[in-house]
């Protein structure tokens, strides 16, 4: 359903400004899903149009484009005031899609409340996102760019929605939660022993805290004095001010749940304990023959490569790909060197395949 359609003037990357077709779409399931999807338009900046039907305006797209946010995180993972790759796909020619998964952002004010399992995402809330493009696309299939715990739900999505899939592409996805973070690792057996006497319920974990400490001991948290191993970005590696907007915007909540869930996960496969494990997904990502490019932080300190190198080593897909860039886990994203490494990387990725199927399709007719 499209709630609302304009023609809005916003930044690509802090001092580059262009014109889209924004519309917030909302997948009516089990739970009201909210998103928000932009296209370029035929408009140059400082000259947005007034009455007329923004639909005449959008360019005509390569392929459709679902993001899908991290743990604790909304939609403005990818879409800042002052830099967005949500923005800069659309530039780039591609129809892109930007989720709130439930419980955060526009999707908790509609009333979608905060998951009781990781499993909330890939059998609800993909799916019913997916209904919504592909009545917009003609029915293609759909990239999924997942950051964290989105690239997780990105691998579980490929296998269960396979025919609606076109490719993967994450960033900071661990595979193997926690290996190569010692820290993590430790942080998340005291979580589960705490877990284990108390069944904590599935109260909600304040992720915006973190960002307000963060936009108020800026200096402390990105020098080398801050104590704590656990950063979340690369020491210098994001400007201040779109430090402060991502940890303003981009911070939300998780969930109690989603927490258990994924040091659950993290502790059987250290164990050797389970027999198909992400979440029941494993063998059949492995087994999946889709287009897969799988990008890590070097200084990672939740997502270390080790962690997140393994889906592409255990992946059969005939068209896969790994990079590792000189990022933390929030950098990656929004970090002053992502437009010019990671998000040039996607581009070129998706543009690869998309001439691809633009070149079989002629073929074929």
């Amino acid at each position: 359903m499209i709630l609302d359609t304009r023609i809005v003037e916003q930044a690509v990357d802090v001092d580059r400004h262009a014109v889209f077709v924004k519309q917030l779409l909302l997948a009516r399931g089990r739970v009201p899903i909210a998103m928000v999807r932009k296209r370029a338009a035929l408009v140059p900046p400082g000259r947005t149009p007034d009455g007329a039907d923004p639909e005449s305006f959008a360019v005509p797209t390569r392929g459709s484009v679902l993001l899908i946010h991290g743990y604790g995180q909304n939609r403005y993972a990818f879409h800042l005031p002052s830099r967005s790759l949500v923005n800069y796909l659309a530039c780039a020619g591609f129809d892109v899609y930007n989720i709130d998964l439930r419980g955060r952002g526009r999707s908790a004010h509609l009333g979608a409340q905060r998951p009781g399992a990781v499993l909330d995402f890939v059998h609800d809330d993909v799916p019913g996102a997916l209904d919504v493009i592909q009545d917009l696309n003609g029915g293609q299939p759909v990239f999924l760019v997942g950051h964290s715990l989105g690239g997780i739900v990105s691998y579980c999505s490929a296998v269960e929605e396979a025919a609606r899939v076109r490719g993967v592409v994450t960033l900071g996805a661990p595979y193997r939660f926690t290996r190569g973070s010692p820290w993590l690792t430790v942080l998340g057996e005291a979580f589960l022993t705490l877990d284990a006497r108390m069944e904590l319920p599935n109260l909600p974990v304040p992720a915006r805290s973190y960002g307000w400490f963060v936009r108020r001991a800026r200096r402390l948290v990105d020098s080398r004095l801050y104590p704590l191993p656990l950063r979340g970005f690369h020491r210098g590696s994001v400007e201040a001010h779109v430090l402060r907007e991502h940890m303003a915007l981009a911070m939300d909540i998780g969930s109690i749940a989603t927490m258990r869930g994924m040091f659950s996960w993290a502790r059987q496969a250290k164990r050797g304990e389970s027999e198909d494990g992400m979440f029941g997904y494993e063998r059949g990502f492995e087994a999946l023959d889709k287009p897969l490019l799988v990008i890590s932080g070097r200084f990672d300190d939740l997502a270390a490569p080790k962690s997140v190198e393994p889906a592409f080593l255990r992946s059969r897909s005939r068209d896969k790909t790994y990079r590792e860039l000189p990022f933390g886990h929030v950098d990656l994203l929004v970090g002053r060197e992502a437009p010019r490494l990671t998000w040039r990387l996607i581009e070129k990725w998706l543009l690869e395949r998309t001439s691809a199927d633009a070149t079989s399709s002629q073929a074929a007719s």
